[in-house]
Order: structure tokens, then C-alpha cells, then sequence
């Protein structure tokens, strides 16, 4: 059961959770988009949104930044939590603009907005689970694809559902968290897509 429950923790990893998110979105999506531009997107995002971190997550560990890639503690959150907010801008500003798909360019302000509150939280020395914020945000903005785009996802949303209880009980099993951490990072994540609606729905 532990390393069932540790396993969770990396099969879940917050990096992934912005691309799924993508690749959802594509999958789902009503709207034509060339092919050739849907491979551009992934890879580009794939590169700035899991190798890069990756890279730098290795290069400050070896700077001594940083002991693991669960950043335990609240010092070490905050360069990488810097670099992840250049990376969502230039996202943003490169990769996914408003005039070309503008439900995922709000998706990653939400996450922009959900980092720099993290961000803010870490400075102030509270640690609010980055597993549960990637999760929670990434739950959100399925429910509102679903209602944008009036498909029927309730089987996707609640095995979203179950990922989220499992991922909870894995940060909790690890001590990785508290309860009151994992809770703020459910509204962290979720509380930015959902004020994000009006602008795009």
C-alpha cells in the first residue's frame, strides 16, 4: 500500500497536470484546428512545461537549492516557483495567445494566478499542497469546458474526482501535507479558473 500510495504522488505529478489539460482541450474540442498546429502547441508546451522544469529542477539541486522534487519545505519553493511563473508568461505571450485559443490562454493565467498565490504563501512560510492546486484547477476547467462546450464529461470528471481523493491520501500517507494545506491548495488551484470564467465563457 505505501508504495502504491507513493507511486500516486509521481504518476500525479503537478507538471503534467497543464499538458493534460492541453491535450484534453484538443480532444474535446468542437472547433477545427489544424493538425500540424496542434503538434506545435504540444510539443512546444511539453518542452517549456516538463523538460524545462525538469532541467532547472536539476540545475538548482545541484546549486543546492533544493534537496527533492517535492520541495518540502517552504525556502525552497520559491526560485522554482519564480522560474515556473516566467515559463507560464512566455506561454502565455508565445505559445498560447488570446487571438488564437483563448479558453487555453485563460486556463494558464488561472495557473499563472494560482502560482504567484502559491508563490505568496510559500514567502509567508505556508506550504499549500502543489499536487492538490495542479489537480483542483485542472478539475475546474474541465467543468467548465463541459458546460462551454455543452458535452456530457461526467465520467472523465469523476475519474478526476477519484485521482484528486487518491492524490490527497497519498500527500496525507507521506506527510508531505496537512489537512489544512491540502485544502488551500484545492481552492488555490480551483478559485482562479472558476473567477476566469467570465471572460472567456
Amino acid at each position: 500500500m505505501n508504495s502504491i500510495l507513493k507511486s500516486i504522488s509521481y504518476i500525479f505529478h503537478p507538471l503534467i497536470m497543464p499538458l493534460l489539460g492541453v491535450l484534453f482541450y484538443f480532444y474535446k474540442s468542437p472547433r477545427y484546428i489544424q493538425e500540424d498546429i496542434i503538434k506545435a502547441k504540444l510539443v512546444s508546451l511539453f518542452i517549456l512545461t516538463v523538460i524545462l522544469p525538469i532541467l532547472l529542477y536539476f540545475l538548482l539541486k545541484t546549486l543546492g537549492k533544493v534537496q527533492s522534487m517535492y520541495l518540502s519545505s517552504t525556502k525552497e519553493r520559491i526560485i522554482p516557483l519564480i522560474l515556473n511563473c516566467f515559463v507560464i508568461l512566455i506561454i502565455i505571450q508565445r505559445i498560447i495567445t488570446p487571438s488564437q485559443i483563448i479558453e487555453l490562454y485563460f486556463f494558464f493565467v488561472g495557473i499563472l494566478i494560482s502560482t504567484l498565490a502559491c508563490l505568496i504563501l510559500a514567502i509567508l512560510k505556508f506550504k499549500a499542497s502543489i499536487h492538490m492546486i495542479a489537480v483542483s484547477g485542472l478539475f475546474a476547467f474541465f467543468t467548465i469546458l463541459s458546460v462551454h462546450f455543452s458535452i456530457n464529461i461526467n465520467g472523465t470528471l469523476a475519474l478526476l474526482a477519484i485521482i484528486s481523493g487518491a492524490v490527497a491520501t497519498s500527500r496525507l500517507h507521506l506527510n508531505a501535507h496537512t489537512y489544512v494545506e491540502l485544502i488551500m491548495g484545492v481552492f488555490v488551484g480551483g478559485i482562479p479558473q472558476l473567477i476566469l470564467v467570465p471572460y472567456w465563457l
